[in-house]
């Protein structure tokens, strides 16, 4: 049992402990001080101003012309989504569901817009979002999908529409500079930049027909860039971007788009185009043929509408299309390339095998 003089002494070795500490601590304090201060470092008690940002200056010439090119052309492009019919049989109703999102360009003041067709597959219907957020109905104008266009038309255009302007793409060179305006993953007025990578390359469309004479650009292009416009530093549309080559499906470098002059033809020039007035025939792989034992190559017809031209030549429904003047349709694009170059109201004599045997049968086109 430890006496109360001990106790005492034990207090008061604590205190001079203390007070020890104390000093010590101050002593730190003050020499930290001492010692920021001789570095020109300001201590904590002293108040910052923090640093002021320095003047930027006046923008580059060639950012002045990008911010230029964007700010004015934005208007003319357009956010597109579609969407689809399902039905739920063990409820008893039909669910419209979002199908998918592209952007597109406005073409002219009536109401037109234009985007690649492969933005609209297996859509029901069509919506076209305008610069100022408002979205509006549309309905198919005009659809070549061995080219991957679609022209829409507004189904209650507003009036101050902004067509984009045209460009030319037969005298594009390898390295001119690039932009382009579109609404990548759902993230609308997107702008990136870039180059002409080559010229000339080759893509397949929907319809697994070849696009030839295709751009190809280092520009930035992701899932919901399709339909959008590629521009040139004067800012005119050069191309509609449409593909990109990426094993992970996003943007790698390697972007494409359909030159303008392929499309402002396709869009004049197709509005006439000329057909057998049949549903798209299919198209049979070597293995299937093997499979059912059909020898020759062709496309198989499903249906022939009534009054269609096929109706009225006298094909018949699973007929074999195997030549259209005697040139070989083994494939879609071997039969949309010969297509492409009639008219409506052009004879064709279609080679057919039915039962085995092959027939002749001369067509008069119908327009599209």
């Amino acid at each position: 049992m430890q006496h109360s003089d001990d106790r005492n002494e034990i207090q008061v070795s604590r205190r001079r402990a203390g007070g020890a500490a104390l000093q010590l601590t101050a002593l730190v304090i003050l020499t930290g001080c001492g010692l920021l201060a001789f570095l020109g470092i300001p201590s904590v008690q002293s108040k910052s101003t923090g640093r002021e940002p320095v003047p930027r200056g006046d923008l580059a010439a060639d950012e002045k012309e990008t911010i230029r090119i964007f700010e004015e052309l934005s208007p003319s492009v357009v956010n597109i989504r579609t969407s689809a019919f399902v039905r739920q049989y063990w409820r008893r109703r039909t669910l419209e569901v979002q199908q998918g999102t592209g952007s597109g360009v406005v073409w002219d003041e009536s109401g037109l817009i234009v985007t690649n067709f492969h933005v609209l597959a297996r859509a029901d219907r069509v919506y076209v979002m305008l610069y100022d957020g408002k979205e509006h109905a549309a309905k198919v104008e005009f659809a070549a999908p061995e080219m991957d266009v679609i022209l829409l038309r507004l189904i209650d255009p507003p009036s101050g529409l902004r067509p984009i302007p045209l460009g030319e793409s037969h005298d594009l060179k390898v390295g001119q500079r690039v932009l382009a305006i579109g609404n990548p993953f759902g993230l609308d007025q997107t702008l990136t930049t870039g180059v002409i990578s080559a010229l000339g390359r080759s893509i397949t469309s929907a319809t697994g027909q070849e696009i030839a004479n295709v751009i190809q650009t280092d520009t930035a292009i992701n899932p919901g860039n399709s339909g959008g416009p590629l521009l040139d530093s004067a800012g005119r549309m050069i191309g509609i971007t449409t593909a990109i080559v990426s094993p992970s499906g996003a943007y790698a470098g390697i972007g494409f788009a359909i030159p303008i002059d392929s499309v402002r033809e396709t869009i004049n020039n197709g509005r006439r185009r000329a057909g057998l007035g049949i549903p798209e025939p299919i198209e049979i792989s070597d293995r299937e043929r093997q499979r059912l034992g059909i020898r020759s190559k062709g496309l198989i017809v499903l249906e022939i509408p009534p009054k269609s031209a096929a109706a009225r030549a006298g094909l018949q429904e699973l007929d074999k299309i195997v030549a259209i003047d005697r040139q070989p349709t083994p494939t879609l694009r071997s039969y949309y390339q010969i297509m492409r170059e009639h008219k409506p109201d052009d004879t064709v004599t279609i080679t057919i095998e039915r039962d085995g045997k092959l027939l002749e049968v001369p067509v008069v086109l119908q327009e599209l």
